[in-house]
């Protein structure tokens, strides 16, 4: 891969300039594709390379050329010389791109020379439109260019580019004065060099670990300056950040690392918050955070540095009283002893020696060191007592035991430093009362000598393992509430709760705070920034991030803010777990809403485009059957016999007839969908809309056998509805059924429930489709669209729910189908009775609706 820092630089030149290089030592090399710009010392290049022809595309009434990926893979050279890798292939190629052209090359087993400028590369395509001014529409993932076994930059100073361009090398001469003056100005040109110089160098550098750690180099290779500076979470932090920044910046490239080291048991003294702000400053200033574990200081520093190949390591003076070092070298002093090669600065800083010695607390609660601490001041002189009543029936080894069953009970009641206290005080007891010479500071024997450093050196030891034991055991309780906490959140997840109130109470309650609340970003300017609650538990009243005692990000725009505490740094990654699935169900919960604004419309635009199909011949056909009809009668060239004139005006009427009736179900449908479908509903008996019903179906009327009885009770329904429904159910039965076994029309009172069978000896339904025929337009395969277009049965259902009542299918023992309308029956009263006359009201009922 040929990187350049511009056009014009001579990546095309330098790529054939390599294909020939290969072609001259036996090399099979074809060209695939080179644009040469119309550059004669480029197209000089070509000459004894095999070029395939390119392939030619027609689009939008133009013609262009495009690498023939097809016939290069039938070819199928060693080399194949393919240029332009961000290219956008032309609509109508196998590929988007260029780079996935070579891509299959590369599958196939071809290698293959190629070149790109920096402009292309997606990661800094934002960066090169700023210094330029000009949007580069065509790139190239970066991963690609990385992926390539040698990356070649080809540089040119801007002033050498500029005097190529002026001598006609690069562009027309008619461009020549624009391009020096716009794009190739000596700025951006400098500006695109440096960008590919440091590209390239982070790919180098990237190589350079890479060999580093196959080959177990541990020593520092001065290649880059790499600074890490190494931060406490004091408030020294923001000057060390600053001053290894400065050192970073005056070679240029350099890197910045911060890390902070945390001991392995999870305890630190650390400031959380202001570890935070010292991240956030240091990613502010161009650099990297990084958080490593170790016991030893200066070792899991120094570990880190060499593992970065650091060159310099920043630390700050220590805070630590001057008189502190006699317990030992700090930090910057071991580390300076171990350094080697690596070049250690320390940094003076406002709170040098301000700080205070390490506090000696253990494990244990406060309590129970304070209970500790009264038994180390209790217990010595009780026992010196109680051994100075049988001094004369006990020895040394006796009294050394004793006190060390006292360090031990210390131990386990207070932890290590009671128990230290204890040792020490029981060394001063028994040396001065149970050690020859008693009553003296004195030891006269060398055996006794030894028998009260290994009595100091066992109780030290026991102390020391009791407290690691009660360490443990916290860690321990921490980590299984940790455990079970992320338990539950997890089982939130599986469960499919989405409260987002709820998981904020949860958490609030876990952590002990009085509030929490997730805020949302909603606008930033150069000065404010807006937020705005999202979900709240407790007594929250936070406006803005800062107001509370803890925030934990859970992702740019979403924060988490707790009051009532700050939160240790263990309990800070637990909560950030809560964070990320309270954003996790923001989004879910506004890609519900989306969804759920979406299915309307998605359901609208199928109604839509399957009325618009299905009724583009529905609609067509009646109308020009009475257009043909009336078109004929009008005719004066033909005389109409009376016979043929009456059936043109029934085949009009017919049509017109059946095209009322589709306007009439769609606008019913329209409406049952939009919800503003008037019913009138009251107690009717089912005999009253019989006449209508069976009027509705015409001449096949005498085919129906009805089963009515007389002792059906009154339905609730709306008679003009209801009649539409079983007329509609009843022409399809008519339809279906065969003409030896006529459809039945069956009444019968289930409870509070009036039930109409419609039952045909028809082919029935599939049971997988019995769901899909109540859908509008649907016909399941019928070619016979002279019938309407597939509204029926679901007008027929709509219909029936309208007046809370059902319509469901069912088979017909020994074949066929059987329609099924429930209707809630009418609650009995004294004063009504059927109304056989009601005919009228209904009539006048459907005048209102229309």
């Amino acid at each position: 891969m040929y990187l350049g820092a511009a056009p014009g630089v001579g990546k095309t030149y330098k790529m054939l300039g390599e294909a020939q290089r290969r072609r001259q030592r036996g090399t099979d090399v074809v060209v695939g594709f080179v644009e040469t710009h119309g550059r004669p010392h480029t197209a000089a290049m070509l000459d004894g390379l095999e070029v395939v022809p390119r392939r030619i595309l027609d689009h939008r009434g133009a013609s262009f050329t495009e690498l023939d990926l097809d016939a290069l893979l039938a070819r199928r050279p060693e080399v194949a010389v393919v240029d332009e890798l961000a290219h956008t292939n032309v609509p109508g190629s196998r590929n988007e791109k260029r780079w996935q052209d070579i891509d299959e090359l590369l599958t196939a087993g071809i290698d293959v020379i190629s070149a790109v400028n920096i402009q292309h590369l997606e990661s800094i395509n934002d960066v090169v439109e700023k210094i330029t001014g000009v949007p580069q529409q065509e790139t190239v993932p970066d991963r690609v260019v990385r992926a390539a076994d040698q990356l070649e930059l080809v540089d040119m100073t801007p002033e050498a580019l500029r005097r190529r361009m002026a001598h006609g090398n690069v562009y027309a001469a008619d461009k020549v004065d624009a391009a020096l003056g716009n794009y190739f100005r000596i700025g951006n040109l400098s500006a695109l060099r440096e960008l590919a110089l440091l590209w390239l160098a982070d790919r180098v550098d990237a190589g350079l670990q890479q060999y580093r750690l196959q080959n177990d180099i541990d020593s520092t290779w001065e290649a880059r300056e790499r600074v890490v500076v190494a931060l406490t979470g004091g408030p020294e932090g923001e000057t060390l950040i600053r001053r290894a920044a400065r050192i970073a910046a005056r070679s240029s490239g350099g890197d910045l690392l911060a890390v902070h080291v945390t001991r392995s048991d999870g305890l630190t003294g650390a400031n959380p918050t202001a570890l935070a702000e010292q991240r956030r400053l240091v990613e502010s200033l161009g650099g990297t955070y990084h958080q490593t574990v170790g016991d030893d200081v200066p070792a899991a520093l120094l570990s880190f540095a060499r593992a970065e190949n650091a060159t310099q390591l920043v630390l700050g003076g220590s805070r630590r009283p001057w008189f502190s070092s006699l317990l030992g070298p700090g930090v910057g002093a071991g580390t300076i002893r171990e350094s080697g090669d690596i070049d250690v600065h320390i940094v003076t800083h406002s709170e040098m020696g301000r700080g205070r010695l390490p506090q000696l607390r253990g494990s244990l609660s406060r309590r129970r060191q304070a209970y500790g601490f009264v038994l180390a001041i209790l217990l010595p002189p009780l026992l010196a007592l109680l051994l100075g009543l049988g001094s004369d029936t006990l020895n040394l080894t006796s009294n050394v035991l004793a006190f060390l069953l006292a360090v031990v009970v210390v131990a386990l009641v207070g932890g290590l430093w009671p128990a230290l206290l204890t040792a020490v005080a029981g060394t001063v007891v028994l040396n001065y009362f149970f050690t020859p010479p008693t009553r003296t500071f004195r030891i006269s024997e060398p055996n006794n000598a030894l028998a009260l450093a290994i009595f100091v050196l066992v109780a030290a030891m026991v102390s020391s393992v009791v407290d690691r034991a009660a360490r443990r055991t916290r860690q321990a309780a921490r980590s299984t509430a940790e455990s079970e906490t992320l338990a539950t959140l997890a089982g939130t997840v599986l469960r499919g709760e989405t409260a987002l109130p709820a998981l904020m109470e949860r958490l609030r309650e876990a952590f002990g705070m009085t509030g929490v609340c997730l805020m949302e970003r909603v606008s930033t300017d150069e000065l404010t920034e807006t937020w705005r609650p999202i979900a709240s538990a407790g007594t929250a009243t936070c406006r803005r991030p800062e107001e509370g005692d803890a925030e934990i990000p859970a992702r740019d725009d979403l924060v988490l803010v707790l009051q009532g505490r700050s939160l240790a740094a263990d309990e800070r990654r637990l909560v950030g777990a809560f964070a990320d699935h309270a954003a996790a169900l923001v989004d879910r919960a506004r890609l519900s809403e989306a969804a759920a604004e979406a299915k309307p419309l998605a359901e609208a635009d199928k109604l839509r485009t399957a009325l618009l199909r299905a009724v583009g011949h529905d609609l067509r056909s009646p109308l020009a059957s009475a257009k043909a009809s009336v078109t004929s009668l009008r005719s004066g060239d033909v005389e109409w016999t009376e016979s043929e004139r009456d059936e043109l005006l029934t085949t009009a009427d017919e049509s017109l007839d059946r095209l009322s009736r589709l306007v009439d179900n769609l606008l019913d449908l329209s409406r049952l969908q939009a919800g503003a479908l008037p019913v009138f509903t009251r107690p009717m008996a089912l005999d009253e809309i019989m006449p209508a019903v069976l009027a509705e179906v015409g001449d096949d009327s005498g085919k129906v056998k009805v089963d009515m009885p007389h002792t059906l009770p009154l339905v609730e329904a709306d008679p003009d509805l209801l009649e539409r429904v079983i007329a509609n159910l009843l022409a399809n039965a008519i339809r279906y059924s065969p003409a030896s076994r006529p459809p039945l029309l069956i009444g019968s009172a289930l409870g509070d429930v009036v039930e109409i069978r419609i039952v045909d000896r028809g082919p029935g339904i599939p049971a997988a489709d019995r769901d899909r025929v109540f859908a509008p337009f649907q016909r399941l395969g019928d070619t016979d669209n002279t019938v309407g277009v597939g509204l029926g049965l679901a007008l027929a259902r709509g219909l029936a729910e309208a007046m809370h009542g059902t319509l469901q299918p069912e088979d017909t023992p020994g074949g066929g189908l059987t329609m099924v309308v429930s209707m809630p029956a009418a609650a009995p009263t004294a004063d009504k009775a059927p109304v056989p006359g009601s005919r009228e009201r209904s009539e006048a009922e459907t005048g209102e609706r229309e």
